[in-house]
């Protein structure tokens, strides 16, 4: 653990901010490292040698403070941590921007394994693997059946016209970032938007739920749902897409800066995946090829928003030239998802 200050943390100020907001927290000095494989915000391990907290920030020279709202992803993890729902307890929530220099918060740090490749899994056998990826399953349905209202999370997003702005959202992202001819992605988007369906009553959403955005303990079991930045309220049937693209989208390669646990030994099929949702949540699953379909186009703009700033040497990192390559299939799949359904 280094004693120094990692980029975008300040440990005298956040030790500080700590002894008087949570007078006796801290037992001793602090040491900190940024936890490598965050997607956007920052994420930080912090301990006083006896105690461990994680800690969570936008990042640094961040524009846009609504993507990167930590009072937002407080709020979540508030609402949801007396419930069934395993996220981190909460400790404290600081909007003072001068103790580091932006928005953070505070939360307890849980012990687990964020398993992010087929390899990873295989270690632990077909058996376990089956278990592991249930539970991720069923850990949504629990997120799914939480009454935003009863939580106090009634306002947390306007579920109305859910579907029909996420794919306006997605598709000013892709504009966003459109410098070169991507055959296929219009006509994704455009059928999507023709074959829209009638979303089931809202839940509380993830918007990022996956192996790798929780964290499993030694029991196999889901021990805390971590990344909520993209929650909100709406069609819950997204996140169920998010898991099935996630278990049959392209094998690619061991350095690419995307995870998949796709061909693990044991690994349930998305049929398998799609009915133990069906079963636990009770929820009509009939247009799940539309909310794939979704997730493919929604990842394939993420991508190519990665390869545009890499053309402009400002995303560096192994496995990040070939991202370009990799966007052509994400199209080709939701194509194909959206015809076989």
């Amino acid at each position: 653990m280094n004693v120094g200050n990692p980029p975008g943390l300040d440990l005298t100020r956040l030790r500080a901010h700590l002894d008087r907001e949570r007078p006796g927290l801290v037992g001793g000095a602090l040491g900190a490292e940024l936890i490598e494989g965050g997607r956007s915000n920052l994420t930080y391990s912090v301990t006083d040698g006896t105690s461990r907290w994680v800690v969570r920030r936008p990042p640094l020279g961040h524009v846009l403070a609504t993507a990167h709202d930590m009072r937002r992803e407080h709020r979540v993890i508030s609402a949801l941590h007396p419930t069934s729902v395993p996220v981190p307890e909460p400790v404290l929530l600081c909007e003072d921007e001068e103790v580091a220099g932006a928005p953070f918060y505070v939360m307890e740090f849980v012990d687990g394994t964020p398993y992010r490749t087929a390899e990873q899994l295989a270690v632990i056998g077909p058996e376990r693997t089956r278990g592991v990826v249930l539970s991720l399953v069923d850990t949504l349905v629990a997120l799914h059946s939480v009454d935003p209202a009863e939580v106090g999370l009634g306002d947390f997003g306007r579920p109305e016209g859910f579907l029909e702005r996420q794919l306006r959202r997605w598709g000013k992202q892709l504009e966003a970032s459109r410098n070169r001819e991507l055959p296929g992605i219009d006509e994704l988007h455009a059928r999507l938007a023709k074959a829209l369906p009638a979303s089931p009553a809202p839940t509380v959403v993830h918007g990022d739920y996956r192996l790798d955005n929780v964290l499993v303990g030694a029991d196999d079991r889901i021990k805390a749902i971590l990344d909520w930045e993209m929650s909100t309220l709406g069609d819950p049937l997204t996140d169920l897409g998010l898991i099935v693209m996630y278990s049959e989208h392209p094998t690619l390669d061991d350095d690419a800066p995307i995870s998949s646990t796709q061909g693990a030994p044991g690994h349930p099929g998305t049929d398998e995946l799609i009915r133990r949702y069906a079963e636990g949540s009770g929820r009509d699953v009939g247009n799940i090829a539309w909310y794939t379909a979704f997730a493919y186009f929604k990842l394939a703009v993420i991508l190519e928003g990665i390869h545009y700033r890499f053309t402009l040497g400002q995303t560096v990192g192994a496995g990040f030239d070939r991202i370009g390559d990799i966007v052509p299939r994400f199209i080709h799949n939701g194509l194909t998802t959206l015809q076989e359904s």
